[in-house]
């Protein structure tokens, strides 16, 4: 056996004795890990992470894992489509006012950067939907996110559970490895000289992407971690510790350009092509309203010619109903396509502030290009709030259109599952009923996206919103052969 190799752990369940010494082990290992450094001592129970260590892996059926496995193409597919629409609008091949929803708050000079022919075929390099299994079985994307966090608390977390012989999805270190291939690729240079560079927005993410540049050093790659200021500029582009820089990994978000250091500079090296910045800098791309674009009538066609017949039925079934909150009073005569209440089609957006929680099961969240746009800020879910916040959880919205709009979403709910988690009060692993967002990994790479891990977030039944916090249970995941529950 090489060195990063352990024997397989048997199946079956765990004895309680070893399920508490998995789960010590790992939160040791934690305490050990300066990628958790900052968030030690937010939990005043031992726990050395900021959420609850279960000793196994999150398992997930076969079948589920299969569909995931085979649904990177299908988002790509859709990502390609996407990028080729706003182009289509800009240049009125169709209908315009996609790019004119797609571009709304926007600064002019970033419009008019992303739209530079030699940037049209860029895309994100990084798919990370954000999964449930809703209670009908369904897989449901509620967005998409091209910078996303997590790869570097993933990755960690792959080292430490697959040390103690759990074989995950993705592997020890699949995170890792396909992350080197995608800035590779990215670069175009089998050695490139990489900077990672996070802003002062994105910090909280700065011991992750840290353990990231890390372990990019240990596959052979030239990697930093930089903040946008610590780059120098000369005439033949950015240089750092006296290493000319080929690619620029971007981890931070496009609302916050204007406080990014020399951002003008990068993008003045990026158009010259003294530098490869990845994701690129189109913020159509990272727009939560392309779902409603995608579900929108008068694109239909185009999805369909674009898509494939199987990739639109996928997408179809994977993406729920979605719309954008546009103020815009509509004639007598037309409806908000698709959208009613008891079978009634609606007129105007107001018309849902009275309906009882029952008739609203939507979800109201920032489009994006916008601080509130990730994470779980500035969401609401009608039938979790009284009529008069639902009613100004709404108004926000609209008023808000001509800045930061504002999507509604079909609500769908996430089937019921069940983890455990050492409970550092009681001194036992604790069984705990939830619902799981999973977050896939794709990486794209030669033109094809490959899934490369999948972080599960496990929060109890009272939370609504699921994301990291101190209830919640983190794990990688594991292809579960038993049948599917």
């Amino acid at each position: 056996m090489g060195p990063n190799t352990v024997s397989p752990r048997p199946a079956g369940p765990l004895a309680p004795a070893e399920a508490k010494a998995i789960a010590l082990d790992l939160n040791a290992r934690a305490g050990e890990n300066a990628l958790y450094a900052a968030t030690r001592g937010e939990v005043p129970d031992g726990r050395n992470t900021s959420w609850r260590i279960s000793p196994e892996p999150y398992a997930i059926p076969r079948g589920i894992y299969e569909q995931l496995a085979g649904l990177g193409r299908h988002l790509l597919a859709f990502t390609l489509a996407a990028n080729k629409l706003y182009q289509e609008s800009v240049k009125g091949r169709q209908p315009a006012w996609v790019s004119t929803y797609l571009d709304q708050g926007k600064p002019e000079a970033l419009i008019e950067f992303q739209r530079m022919n030699r940037f049209k075929n860029l895309i994100p390099r990084v798919i990370r939907p954000d999964i449930v299994i809703d209670e009908d079985g369904r897989i449901t994307a509620c967005e998409l996110d091209s910078v996303p966090g997590g790869i570097g608390m993933t990755g960690s977390m792959s080292h430490d559970y697959a040390s103690l012989g759990y074989d995950l999805i993705g592997g020890r270190n699949g995170l890792v490895e396909g992350f080197a291939a995608l800035l590779r690729d990215a670069a175009g240079l089998e050695n490139p000289v990489v900077a990672i560079m996070v802003s002062e927005e994105s910090k909280d993410y700065l011991p992750e992407m840290t353990w990231v540049s890390a372990q990019l050093a240990e596959l052979g790659l030239e990697a930093f971690l930089v903040r946008p200021a610590d780059l120098k500029y000369a005439e033949d582009g950015f240089t750092f510790n006296d290493r000319k820089i080929d690619l620029v990994y971007r981890f931070f978000e496009l609302f916050d350009l204007k406080n990014i250091a020399k951002s003008d500079l990068l993008q003045y090296a990026t158009k010259k092509e003294q530098v490869v910045v990845t994701p690129p800098y189109k913020a159509y791309l990272e727009e939560k309203q392309l779902f409603a674009l995608f579900h929108h009538p008068v694109l239909r066609p185009y999805w369909r010619q674009e898509l494939g017949e199987e990739s639109h039925k996928t997408l179809e079934s994977l993406i729920p109903r979605t719309w954008l909150l546009d103020p815009t009073p509509l004639p007598p005569q037309a409806v908000i396509p698709g959208l009613e209440v008891n079978g009634v089609p609606l007129t105007d957006w107001r018309q849902l502030v009275n309906t009882n929680k029952r008739e609203r099961q939507f979800v109201v969240k920032p489009s994006g290009f916008s601080s509130l746009a990730w994470g779980s800020h500035g969401v609401a879910f009608g039938h979790d709030l009284s009529t008069p916040d639902w009613e100004a959880a709404l108004e926000q919205a609209l008023q808000s259109f001509p800045r930061t709009p504002y999507i509604l979403q079909e609500f769908r709910k996430p089937a019921k599952t069940s983890t455990s988690y050492y409970n550092f009060r009681r001194e036992e692993v604790v069984a705990m009923e939830g619902r799981a967002r999973l977050c896939p990994y794709y990486y794209v790479v030669n033109g094809e996206a490959q899934l490369h891990g999948i972080l599960a977030t496990i929060c109890p039944l009272d939370k609504l919103a699921i994301h990291g916090m101190a209830d919640a249970v983190m794990a990688p995941t594991r292809v579960d052969d038993g049948p599917a529950v």
